[in-house]
């Protein structure tokens, strides 16, 4: 609906809705409720200046960067995403195409193009390949435990080193390369620690891990940026309905409270700001990360959360992944190149070193991929690091990780004389105040129980006014947990949940409606029924 047409909507006709947090989540509850006669009075608060929250594209290097979302995870007819994307005409012919859409990926990351080793010089390919199958066939069996009775270990992690003693054991080949086995087995730890979004697959609960669902298709990235996919979103709302800049402090539910320009109504949530700004709502749509409700899990609810809910916001999974970009006046590696793997030699996932993070958290680097180039030879790497060591490196400056990076490009290519980078520019979301970290996993001592737990609606017990509070978020989606998918399509279900109300009031016959005239519901609006009476 255009802002013209709502804007002729009777002034009080139809419910007060804020939506918290302009992610995808949140754009898509908005665009969703926009659509829907019922809902004119909407609006998203934005802590920030921007919208898109964990998906976040910036120009630099003579293009675009993806400092938050990367890629679509499994861009084929059953993603959102996918196909809001290719709606939108987002999206490059190769991505787009059938063959594209059918690749069987089982969310596996794909081999590298070079793979170097601390020691200087690069690894074999072939032996980077048979640690890949054996990783990837564990990785695989870690998904068979949902329905089990009971499971092998209580973590993905403590199942993968297990049985990689068994598999050692039929090791025939010399001690140094044994080693050099474990060096790539850890180095396919950390990269699947960056997956997860996690510290250590320890964290990782076995029994869940094959909950969460791979879409087929090969991931893709956009052209122009994923933020053009949050742009076109909150394009398509009425232009008043962003309100950027303003954090919330408090959400007050389940009270009756009031407001000067609205005489004789009440609402049974309040949103305070930290501005002080405060606005009444009937429903209000928390989108925020589950980093963020972590840290201000004691004051962002009032009164508090019911335990069980608390409890789950405790339990699930939340880390960090971080990226750092380095732009180079010309590249190093070979033209074909897409990913750089880097093996640290003295590691192995079978011993728990613990290094002072000052010396050692570039060892978490799991390697480089190559951006992709524009208009001219590629001269930018990305890499992804996890983890206590990638919020470590948040707290570095930018020459010290320039430093750092530089140091171990020379040694790992054995050439002393490679040129620095140029440039760095990297994310830093564990230190992101309304974010706390990218994205949810499910930890030892909680399962998918509890993401649907978080989704659902307060009060709980379905007393008093419904649907007060509602949650979204990647967090709250039990198989799509930490993609931009299942972010989305939370959005959506709980604006389907406020919708499914509202039409099943709509239907509801007024008191006298069987002789024509009806008077309108006391307390309603406009002769809209009143659902909280």
């Amino acid at each position: 609906m255009q802002s013209s047409d709502r804007q002729a909507e009777a002034p009080g006709r139809g419910p007060r809705v804020l939506v918290v947090g302009g992610g995808i989540a949140g754009l898509g509850a908005a665009q969703r409720l926009c659509c829907h006669p019922a809902f004119p009075h909407l609006r998203v608060l934005e802590a920030t200046a921007r919208a898109g929250g964990r998906i976040r594209s910036e120009r630099s290097f003579g293009g675009v960067v993806e400092v938050g979302a990367h890629w679509i995870h499994g861009p084929s007819q059953g993603n959102p995403v996918f196909q809001l994307a290719a709606k939108y005409g987002l999206l490059g012919e190769k991505a787009l195409s059938e063959e594209n859409q059918l690749i069987e990926t089982g969310g596996h990351v794909g081999l590298p193009s070079v793979s170097y080793a601390s020691s200087g010089g690069s690894v074999s390919p072939e032996l980077v390949a048979e640690m890949a199958r054996l990783f990837y066939s564990l990785i695989d069996q870690t998904r068979e435990f949902l329905h089990a009775a009971e499971t092998p270990a209580p973590s993905v992690g403590e199942y993968l080193k297990k049985e990689i003693r068994q598999h050692m054991a039929g090791w025939t080949e010399e001690e140094e390369t044994k080693r050099l086995k474990l060096a790539i087995l850890n180095n396919l730890f950390n990269v699947e620690c960056c997956v997860s979004g996690t510290h250590s697959m320890d964290l990782v609960a076995l029994a869940p891990f094959g909950e969460y669902t791979v879409l087929p298709g090969l991931d893709c990235t956009f052209p122009g940026g994923y933020q053009g996919l949050t742009d076109r979103i909150m394009a398509s709302l009425p232009k008043d309905v962003m309100v950027f800049n303003k954090p919330v402090k408090t959400i007050h539910w389940d009270g009756c409270f009031e407001e000067a320009s609205a005489p004789g109504e009440t609402f049974p949530v309040l949103v305070e700001c930290e501005d002080g700004g405060c606005f009444p709502a009937h429903h209000v749509v928390v989108t925020v990360p589950l980093g963020f409700l972590k840290e201000r899990l004691d004051t962002f609810f009032e009164p508090p959360l019911p335990t069980e809910k608390a409890e789950a916001i405790r339990k699930i999974g939340f880390g960090t992944n971080n990226k750092i970009f380095l732009e180079f006046e010309e590249p190093f590696w070979q033209p074909d190149c897409q990913h750089i793997q880097v093996v640290w030699r003295d590691t192995s996932p079978l011993e728990d070193a613990a290094p002072k993070l000052q010396d050692a958290w570039f060892k978490k680097l799991v390697g480089f991929w190559v951006l992709p180039s524009f208009g001219r030879a590629s001269q930018a790497l990305c890499g992804f690091i996890a983890g206590l060591e990638s919020e470590f490196m948040e707290t570095l400056s930018d020459e010290d990780v320039l430093l750092s990076l530089t140091q171990v490009l020379r040694r790992v290519t054995g050439n002393p004389r490679l040129p620095a980078p140029r440039s760095v520019l990297r994310s830093r979301w564990h230190s992101a105040p309304y974010t706390r970290g990218s994205y949810s996993y499910v930890a030892v001592g909680s399962s998918g129980d509890d993401l649907d737990l978080l989704a659902q609606p307060l009060p709980a017990d379905g007393r008093g006014a419904q649907l007060q509070v509602l949650f979204a978020g990647e967090a709250t989606h039990r198989t799509f947990y930490s993609t931009t998918h299942g972010a989305l399509l939370s959005g959506w279900r709980e604006a389907d949940r406020l919708i499914a109300l509202w039409d099943s009031q709509a239907q509801r016959p007024e008191p006298g409606s069987e002789l024509g005239s009806a008077p309108p519901v006391p307390g309603s609006r406009g002769g809209w029924p009143h659902p909280f009476l």
